[in-house]
C-alpha cells in the first residue's frame, strides 16, 4: 500500500482528542485487585533442547481468574548474580511459538520470559492455552476483537490484557531474575499489549513498542480496511444500534489512554505504509506517552516494520536502560 494516512510532519505533532471513561483506572483497579486475589503459582519445568548455552523451561502461571496460562522462559546457562527480563508478548492469532524463534535476547545475556495468547495461537506452535471464558459472551465476528465487545467487564482484550501483567509479576517472583530490570515488549496486537501493561504494571524499566496494534479505535476503522480492525467494522455495519457501546467498551482498552500514564522510557516503531496498524494510530499513542520516549520510522514499511533492523535497535536500548 503506497502512503495514505497523514504526513510525517502532521504526524509528528499529532494528539487527537482522547476519549476516556470517567472510571478507566478504577475499573482496571478492580479488575488487577480480583486477579491478584489468585496466588501466582509460577511453575518452571525444564526442556532439553540440545543446547549447552541456553537453560529452557516450559512455563505455567495463574493468569485472569486464576486461570493457567502457558509460556516459555529461556536464560543463559552461565550467569553471575540476577539477570535482566524482557517479557515478551505476541501478535494477533499468535502465541508463544517455539522456542528457537527467540534465542535472540538469551544471546545478548538477558533472560526472555514469552506468554502464549489465551485462546489464539492457531498460526503458530504449541497452541496450549484456551480461553474458558470465550463461551460466555455474545456471538461475534470471526477473530477477537468484537468477543464481548458491548461490555468492558466481558470483552476479551479484559482477559488478555489482565494475563500480561500477571505474567511480569509471575517472572518477579522468579529468584534469578532482577525484578528492576525487566522490561516489556511486542509488535502489532502485542505493542497494544505492551503499552497497557507499561500502564498497569509497577517498575517495568523501559518497554519496547513495535508498529502497535489496539490503539485509537475510532480512527483505525475509519481509514482502513484491513483485519483485524474490519472485524469491529463488519460487527458494526450489521449491529447499527450497539456502535456507541462498542466503543464506549473499546475506550477502556485504548493505547492511546494507556500511553498517556506510561512513564519509563520505551522506543517505538512504525511503518509508515502499514495499512494493519495506521501510522495515525502509532503516533497517536507514542505523542501521548507520558515518559521518555524516541521512534524509529520505517517510510516503506508495513506491519512488518524495522524488522531484524529494528530488533539490533532494541538491543542498543536495553543495554543503556539495563546498564
Amino acid at each position: 500500500m503506497a502512503f495514505f494516512d497523514l504526513p510525517l510532519s502532521q504526524l509528528n505533532q499529532y494528539h487527537p482528542e482522547r476519549s476516556e471513561p470517567a472510571d478507566f483506572d478504577a475499573f482496571w483497579s478492580a479488575t488487577l485487585a480480583e486477579a491478584r486475589r489468585y496466588p501466582t503459582v509460577l511453575t518452571l519445568t525444564p526442556v532439553d533442547f540440545g543446547w549447552t548455552l541456553i537453560d529452557a523451561y516450559d512455563v505455567t502461571f495463574n493468569g485472569y481468574g486464576g486461570q493457567q496460562i502457558k509460556g516459555w522462559l529461556t536464560i543463559p546457562h552461565e550467569r553471575t548474580g540476577k539477570v535482566p527480563c524482557i517479557v515478551q508478548l505476541h501478535g494477533y492469532s499468535c502465541g508463544r511459538d517455539m522456542v528457537p524463534t527467540f534465542l535472540q535476547w538469551p544471546a545478548a545475556g538477558y533472560a526472555h520470559f514469552t506468554m502464549d495468547n489465551r485462546g489464539q495461537g492457531g498460526e503458530c506452535l504449541p497452541n496450549a492455552t484456551p480461553d474458558p471464558d470465550l463461551e460466555s459472551t455474545h456471538p461475534a465476528v470471526r477473530g477477537w476483537m468484537t468477543s464481548g465487545v458491548l461490555n468492558p467487564q466481558t470483552y476479551y482484550y479484559r482477559r488478555l490484557f489482565t494475563d500480561a501483567v500477571r505474567f511480569v509479576d509471575a517472572i518477579r517472583t522468579y529468584s534469578e531474575i532482577d525484578p528492576n530490570r525487566v522490561t516489556v515488549a511486542g509488535g502489532s496486537q502485542a505493542g497494544g499489549m505492551a503499552i497497557a501493561v507499561s500502564a498497569l504494571s509497577d517498575g517495568i524499566v523501559a518497554s519496547l513498542v513495535d508498529v502497535p496494534l489496539l490503539c485509537h479505535f475510532r480512527r483505525a476503522v475509519e481509514i482502513t480496511d484491513a483485519h483485524p480492525y474490519q472485524e469491529l467494522v463488519i460487527f458494526c455495519k450489521t449491529h447499527r444500534d450497539k456502535n456507541e457501546t462498542v466503543f464506549n467498551t473499546l475506550d477502556y482498552f485504548d493505547g492511546v489512554n494507556f500511553a498517556a500514564r506510561a512513564k519509563q522510557p520505551t522506543l517505538f516503531s512504525v511503518g509508515l505504509m502499514d495499512d494493519v496498524c495506521p501510522p495515525s494510530t502509532v503516533f497517536a499513542a507514542y505523542n501521548y506517552w507520558a515518559g521518555q520516549k524516541s521512534i524509529n520510522v520505517y517510510p516503506f514499511n508495513k506491519n512488518e516494520g524495522g524488522g531484524n533492523v529494528q530488533d539490533v535497535e532494541k538491543n542498543k536500548f536495553l543495554r543503556a536502560h539495563f546498564s
